[in-house]
């Protein structure tokens, strides 16, 4: 199933991504979708990270996420700021919405979280179908380059509650053929010594050869793909540590 972001997965992505931390991923998508007037979607929202920042510059952003957590806080966050945006939940994979968008974005790889490659298919033309035509299509996307299955990673944080969070980190599975890592995360949340609440998560990451996945575009019926790096447009990629931006456009 895809990767579910639930309670404690959430107060931990809000401490250590919280609303207006970039990668220079904000930076870049205000800056491509600068001049839009209509509906943009972001598809895996989350809480509200790129989303808020995009709203508060004045671009007219939805969202759709399939976790009701991480809905909640986005939706917290935009009326503490009187930001009233359209949030839906459903499966990234696949959704149906009443409207068509000027623009689609996916920053962060999130698009990697969805496991099977027939559903990525599908993903990529249920966003061609919510594009109105000539509408773009901005993702990112990671190259994997760990492969070592005998690592165990921890990392704490303390909340303002005077409570400590608690994440732990172990890679699962290495699939070569099927193009995917997964790793079982493990959060935690203690209280003066004691355990007081648990979450268990199923991370998978699912990679793609950067002309591959402008061919998945392809197949989804996207041209004028533009291959960017390290948030420079236009810019191909040099390392395989870059995030790899792909930018494409439904066809008028």
């Amino acid at each position: 199933m895809l990767n579910t972001y639930g309670e404690l997965c959430t107060e931990v992505y809000e401490l250590s991504k919280p609303v207006g931390y970039s990668f220079g991923d904000i930076e870049y998508y205000a800056e491509r979708l600068r001049g839009i007037t209509g509906k943009i979607l972001e598809v895996a929202c989350g809480s509200g990270r790129v989303l808020i920042p995009l709203l508060k510059s004045g671009l007219q952003v939805e969202g759709v996420d399939n976790s009701p957590y991480m809905l909640n806080s986005c939706r917290q966050k935009c009326e503490e700021l009187g930001l009233y945006p359209a949030l839906f939940e459903a499966d990234m994979r696949q959704f149906q919405l009443e409207k068509a968008y000027e623009a689609i974005m996916i920053p962060g790889g999130s698009l990697q979280l969805i496991d099977s490659r027939d559903d990525i298919v599908n993903a990529l033309k249920c966003y061609y179908d919510h594009l109105a035509d000539g509408g773009v299509f901005i993702a990112d996307i990671f190259l994997e380059t760990d492969f070592d299955m005998n690592t165990v990673k921890t990392r704490l944080w303390e909340t303002e509650k005077e409570e400590t969070l608690t994440l732990e980190e172990k890679r699962i599975e290495v699939n070569f053929i099927e193009q995917r890592v997964v790793s079982l995360l493990k959060y935690e949340k203690w209280k003066d010594g004691q355990l007081i609440q648990s979450e268990l998560q199923r991370f998978p990451v699912r990679w793609y050869g950067m002309n591959e996945f402008a061919m998945l575009l392809e197949k989804a019926g996207f041209s004028d793909i533009v291959i960017s790096g390290n948030y420079e447009y236009g810019t191909a990629p040099q390392h395989a540590n870059q995030m790899i931006t792909y930018e494409a456009r439904k066809r008028v």
